[in-house]
C-alpha cells in the first residue's frame, strides 16, 4: 500500500493556525503534519545561525513523516532560513509566508500604513527589499516585541494592556495594518478595539495558500486525501495542542 503523503506546516507556536486555516479553505481534503516549535519560541531573538539550525531540524521531522511539501509559516524563519532551505532540499517545495505589504501597493496605496512584525522580520533583508520596492512613503514599522509570546499564552488581559500601551498612539493616524505574525490575526478583534472598526487588516494567509495549491498541482502533488490534521509541539505540551484545535474549529469545520 502505498504511504500516504502530508503537507508539513511549522511556525515557533500555535500562531500558523491562522494560515492552516486558510490552506484548508482552498485544499481541504490534503492530510497536515503541524509543528509546533514551543521549544525554541521566540525565534526573533536568536541568531541567523541558530534560526537556520532549527528550521533545518524540523524540516528533517517533517520529511520523516513523509511530507511532500513544507509551508514555512512563520515570518521570522521565513525571512531569514526559506533560501537556506530551499537549497538544501531542491526536491522539496518550501511555501513561505511573508508580511502582505504588496497587498497595501496594490490595493490601498495611498492610505497611511502600519507594519506590525517581529524584530526579526522587520530586520531581516527579505522584508527590506519587500518595503523598499513597495513602500508607499506612508508606512510606520512597529517591532511587536513580544507580542507573539503574549498571544501565544493566550492571557486577553495582558493581550489588552499590550495592544492599549504600544497601539494607542496610532488611532486616527492609520488605516491598514499589515499583520506580519501569524500570531497577529488571533487578536485581530483586539487590535479594532483599540484602533476603530475603519481599520483594513492585510494578511499574507490567504495568498500562500493560493500559492502552495499553484505548486502543488504543478508539480503533481495534489492529492485526495481524507483531510487528516496531526499536531505536534516539540515539548509536547498538551495545552497547546489542545488551543490549537479549539481556534481551528472555530475558523472551519474541521473538528
Amino acid at each position: 500500500m502505498e504511504e500516504i503523503r502530508n503537507i508539513g506546516i511549522f511556525d515557533s507556536g500555535i500562531g500558523g493556525v491562522t494560515v492552516l486555516k486558510e490552506i484548508i479553505k482552498v485544499l481541504p481534503n490534503e492530510n497536515y503534519i503541524y509543528y509546533s516549535d514551543s521549544k525554541n519560541n521566540p525565534y526573533g531573538d536568536k541568531s541567523d545561525e541558530e534560526i537556520l539550525e532549527i528550521c533545518d531540524n524540523i524540516v528533517k521531522f517533517l520529511l520523516s513523516k513523509n511530507c511532500k511539501a513544507i509551508v514555512i509559516a512563520c515570518n521570522t524563519a521565513s525571512a531569514k532560513a526559506v533560501k537556506f532551505l530551499r537549497e538544501k532540499y531542491p526536491q522539496i517545495p518550501f511555501i513561505a509566508i511573508e508580511p502582505a505589504y504588496k497587498m497595501v501597493h496594490d490595493y490601498s496605496y495611498e492610505k497611511p500604513t502600519l507594519v506590525m512584525a517581529t524584530k526579526g522580520t522587520i530586520e531581516s533583508e527579505k522584508f527590506n527589499l519587500l518595503y523598499h520596492k513597495y513602500d508607499n512613503h506612508k508606512t510606520e514599522l512597529l517591532e511587536c516585541v513580544g507580542l507573539a509570546d503574549i498571544i501565544e499564552a493566550g492571557d486577553s488581559k495582558q493581550i489588552e494592556e499590550y495592544l492599549q500601551k504600544t497601539l494607542g498612539k496610532y488611532k486616527g493616524k492609520v488605516e491598514n495594518i499589515v499583520l506580519g505574525c501569524t500570531h497577529y490575526p488571533l487578536v485581530q478583534e483586539e487590535i479594532k478595539k483599540v484602533l476603530g472598526n475603519n481599520i483594513t487588516f492585510f494578511n499574507g494567509a490567504p495568498n500562500l495558500a493560493i500559492h502552495l495549491k499553484d505548486v502543488l498541482i504543478e508539480n503533481n502533488l495534489l492529492d485526495d486525501n481524507c483531510g487528516e490534521i496531526s499536531f505536534t509541539d516539540s515539548q509536547g505540551l498538551e495545552a497547546k495542542e489542545l488551543r490549537f484545535f479549539n481556534i481551528l474549529k472555530k475558523e472551519t469545520s474541521k473538528y
